[in-house]
């Protein structure tokens, strides 16, 4: 098979970033970030922006999708394919090798398993007709429209669900993928008690190191507490925290509490995908060396260049 990405994924707390600036260095390579959160300014300590990550051997690795939006903006699947997609084809027109890093399952299946995504035909007409519904009579129609659904935040707040209802409505066209993607894929893991423990000490050096200020300094730039709860996680439980809804030892607790049970459904999502015949190639944390090995074989396969 003729690789043309190469993904690197795994649960929270593995060292998906370093690991991918290693082997980007060895194969004259830059990293695409597939998180959801990542993609916001400003949001650096939360969401794990550890930018040092990037320089392997004292070269800085060059990477695309982070802080490329407001964090009182808004972000879908559908721009972070389309974004990709650009990313990717610049790419590979510098004869650089594309790597897929991140751990935001959604955003990992829409490339490695091609999702059909539509551009959904915002009209001022179509907005119009839904906006004069009921909360309940709106979420009637997109649990319709899409019985599953991937956010359940989309069913709290009436204009996200008209955007989704719009979306599951769309007739417009498949967004075209100018490059069939092949992707090699890189899983990225430790025994569930050193992630836990890794998760834990992660957490008290984020706190130790600013993030509550950082919170702070979101909702003075207007992003709301209801915004945060969005965002989940790190910034669910410190808005909880700043409104004096939870002592300090609750919110840690509770938080190191969900980032485990993230992790375990981050597992779950990538074994949905093997079951759905997504080859994942597991390593420990630390094989570097070895996941490297491997991949130069595989690369070594390809019968002609990749692109």
């Amino acid at each position: 098979m003729n690789y043309n990405l190469i993904t690197i994924l795994g649960p929270t707390a593995t060292g998906k970033t370093k690991l991918a600036a290693y082997l980007a260095y060895h194969f004259n390579g830059e990293i695409i970030s597939a998180d959801s959160r990542q993609v916001y300014k400003y949001m650096d300590i939360g969401t794990g922006k550890d930018y040092d990550d990037y320089i392997c051997r004292e070269r800085k690795i060059p990477y695309h999708l982070i802080d490329i939006i407001e964090p009182t903006e808004e972000y879908n699947l559908f721009q972070f394919h389309h974004d990709f997609q650009r990313a990717y084809s610049d790419i590979i027109s510098r004869d650089k090798f594309p790597f897929l890093a991140g751990g935001t399952g959604l955003y990992l299946s829409s490339v490695i398993q091609k999702y059909d995504l539509h551009k959904a035909q915002f009209t001022e007409e179509r907005i119009s007709q839904l906006k004069k519904l009921s909360l309940d009579s709106l979420r009637n129609i997109l649990v319709d429209l899409k019985p599953k659904q991937h956010n359940v935040t989309d069913l709290e707040d009436k204009g996200r669900i008209i955007k989704a209802i719009i979306v599951a409505e769309s007739e417009a066209e498949p967004l075209n993928n100018d490059v069939e993607i092949k992707s090699l894929n890189i899983g990225n893991r430790f025994d569930r008690d050193i992630i836990k423990s890794r998760i834990t000490e992660r957490l008290r050096k984020r706190l130790e190191s600013g993030m509550i200020e950082e919170v702070k300094k979101l909702l003075d730039m207007g992003v709301t507490h209801e915004k945060l709860r969005f965002f989940g996680l790190e910034y669910k439980y410190l808005s909880l925290y700043l409104q004096g809804k939870l002592s300090y030892n609750d919110m840690y607790q509770k938080l190191n509490s969900a980032i485990h049970k993230f992790a375990k459904r981050q597992m779950t999502w990538f074994r949905k995908m093997e079951r759905e015949g997504v080859p994942i190639n597991w390593f420990g944390g630390n094989d570097y060396e070895k996941i490297r090995k491997f991949i130069e074989m595989k690369l070594g396969e390809n019968e002609t260049p990749a692109w």
